[in-house]
């Protein structure tokens, strides 16, 4: 077989020429049993005839729609939880009083297969119209239910198994619960923590600290002489952003850091943020916020101004993120979803299977015709960004690692006609022997969790003496997600 040119001494040279050298110096990353992602340039030193991959997943079912007597056509989903093998669908279901939108009617939906789709249990809770013949939580003024996550700190007490962060304009409410049904305020009154919270706001535990991480809403350039006209209107000179805070009890906050993107989108208006730890992964934070471009208007009989779709975003460290500026995803043909408040990203991820995972975003927002409803996206597990080449094949070098036990694992997916091999380069700069582009036959197919082994059956793990080296891909009409240890 001819060699091709990603396989050629010149593509190894163009990659490894006048390399620096790897210091012994113990702050090299490992390449450990946890999912490492292809979600930004950590890993990548240099890289040839490829680039970062934004993955857009797809649309699929219908999983809810908002169609009871008690919900409005402002029902608004808060978040999804997974519980073992029930996914529950927390969401507000309406705001009866015109008069007085503080009042809201908080809902609860469940899922048995997987998160394809969601019921509407009867709960027998609240009276509706005289009747408790519905899936109502509570009907209440703030503090309402919140976006719900399930407390995976190992201190958390069982009367608390359920958190969240209610929220009503400029105060944030701690909210704990021991079914996620049965919710409580926790402490004597609103946080301490300044913003304006008028939104989606998130929180969770994160081991990696030892620390509860909040994701909550607020403006840039909001003052004493900002009215209405300037949050709502079509120009509108307040910016919604996202800040973020940690606890070690979840009642007491560090003061708010605003997030820092290192992209040149400016000043985004992030209606929601949707972030959360990414599953099975080496510490990484993932958020889904939906942007709100409030000056346009496609439908102006809608009455209300503004267009959205959602972004991917990640980070290594919970403050820093790197954004795409692309949407992840857009409004698509249906024309009632281009308008105001539409596709906004579900808070919460669900394996649905062990190929699939599923998220959920809104569609036809208080739409005067049609009910509101939230539809199912299919992902890829760990598919977010690749490293994508097209036919003319590329490549990139990593930075130095140390490599863990055991088999490096790739997730991957390649053209019938494409490939992917991998080299090992020692601290010297050149392959090292047995571990070289040439000695490993092509990879291709499409795998999320493929065992990678040179000829003669030689495993990354034999390489793995504490000492760095720096992986080599080659590829051709192919995307690399991840790799990992195992």
């Amino acid at each position: 077989m001819a060699v091709t040119p990603t396989r050629s001494d010149a593509f190894v040279t163009s990659l490894t020429d006048s390399l620096p050298p790897i210091l012994e110096s113990g702050s090299h990353p490992v390449l450990g049993s946890r999912w490492e992602l292809m979600v930004d340039r950590r890993f990548v030193a240099r890289m040839r005839g490829a680039a970062l991959k934004l993955a857009q997943p797809e649309r699929r079912e219908v999983a809810l729609t908002f169609d009871a007597p008690w919900e409005s056509n402002g029902a608004f989903p808060k978040s999804v939880v997974q519980d073992g093998a029930t996914v529950r669908l927390y969401y507000r279901a309406c705001s009866p009083d015109p008069e007085d939108s503080s009042l809201q009617g908080s809902a609860m939906a469940v899922s048995h297969d997987g998160g394809l789709s969601f019921e509407k249990q009867v709960l027998n809770r609240v009276k509706w119209d005289g009747s408790a013949d519905n899936n109502l939580l509570s009907m209440a003024r703030p503090p309402h239910m919140p976006p719900v996550f399930r407390d995976s700190n190992p201190d958390c007490v069982p009367e608390e198994r359920f958190k969240g962060i209610s929220a009503h304009w400029r105060k944030a409410y701690a909210m704990g619960s021991p079914d996620g049904i049965e919710w409580r305020m926790l402490g004597a009154g609103p946080l301490e923590m300044p913003g304006t919270f008028d939104t989606v706001n998130t929180a969770f535990w994160d081991s990696s600290i030892d620390r509860y991480r909040s994701y909550t809403r607020f403006f840039y350039h909001l003052d004493e002489n900002t009215v209405e006209a300037n949050v709502l209107g079509q120009d509108a000179t307040v910016v919604r952003a996202v800040q973020s805070s940690t606890s070690r009890d979840f009642l007491r906050w560090t003061r708010p850091v605003p997030n820092r993107y290192r992209d040149r989108l400016g000043e985004t208006q992030l209606y929601t943020n949707a972030t959360m730890l990414c599953p099975d992964a080496s510490r990484l934070y993932l958020a889904f916020p939906n942007r709100y471009v409030q000056h346009r208007m496609i439908k102006p009989e809608h009455g209300h101004p503004g267009v959205n779709d959602a972004l991917f975003m990640c980070s290594r460290d919970g403050v820093t993120w790197s954004r795409f500026s692309e949407a992840w995803v857009r409004p698509g043909l249906d024309p009632h979803n281009w308008t105001d408040r539409n596709n906004y990203p579900v808070w919460g991820i669900v394996r649905t299977s062990p190929t699939e995972w599923s998220m959920y975003i809104t569609e036809h927002y208080r739409n005067k015709s049609l009910p509101g409803r939230i539809r199912r996206l299919s992902l890829r597990p760990h598919g977010f960004v690749s490293v994508h080449t097209d036919a003319n094949g590329g490549g990139f070098l990593s930075r130095p690692m140390i490599f863990g036990r055991g088999d490096m694992r790739i997730n991957f997916s390649t053209s019938a006609a494409g490939w992917i091999r991998v080299g090992v380069i020692g601290a010297d700069g050149t392959e090292v022997p047995g571990y070289g582009l040439n000695d490993m036959d092509e990879i291709y197919g499409d795998d999320l969790d493929r065992i990678i082994r040179w000829r003669h059956g030689k495993s990354l793990g034999s390489l793995a003496t504490g000492s760095a080296h720096r992986l080599l891909f080659a590829l051709r009409e192919a995307d690399l997600f991840a790799l990992r240890m195992a």
